[in-house]
């Protein structure tokens, strides 16, 4: 007799929330390890909702300094935007992603991970 998996949801409002601590609770939603049954080679039944992304708290500090690279892997091929140029370009939820991205573990469930993270 087999039971059905339920998928857990979680909703988390980011309105005044800093982007560091929410996504740090993020990644510790989607790795599972809140859970008693927590396996690191195993991917958990979670979807994560954020919601207000935009009124997520960031210093304008933090704005101006914070540098995301990539690199074309040509010689010269490295560019470089600051957090805020990506927010202009393309939303406070790319930031937290790219935020959270870097707090999975490298694996091959990183990707299907993410894919568990809603933002509205």
């Amino acid at each position: 007799m087999e039971t059905a998996k339920k998928t857990k949801e979680y909703t988390i409002d980011a309105k005044g929330r800093k982007l560091g601590r929410l996504a740090t609770e993020i990644a510790v939603l989607l790795i599972g390890k809140n859970e008693p049954n927590f396996k690191t080679n195993v991917l958990p039944d979670v979807n994560v909702f954020v919601t207000n992304v935009d009124l997520m708290d960031i210093d304008d500090k933090k704005a101006s300094t914070k540098k995301y690279y990539r690199y074309s892997g040509y010689p010269g091929g490295q560019k470089a935007e600051t957090l805020a140029q990506v927010r202009d370009k393309k939303g406070t939820g790319e930031v937290l992603k790219t935020a959270v991205y870097g707090m999975l573990p490298i694996n091959k469930l990183r990707k299907e991970r993410m894919k568990k993270l809603i933002i509205k």
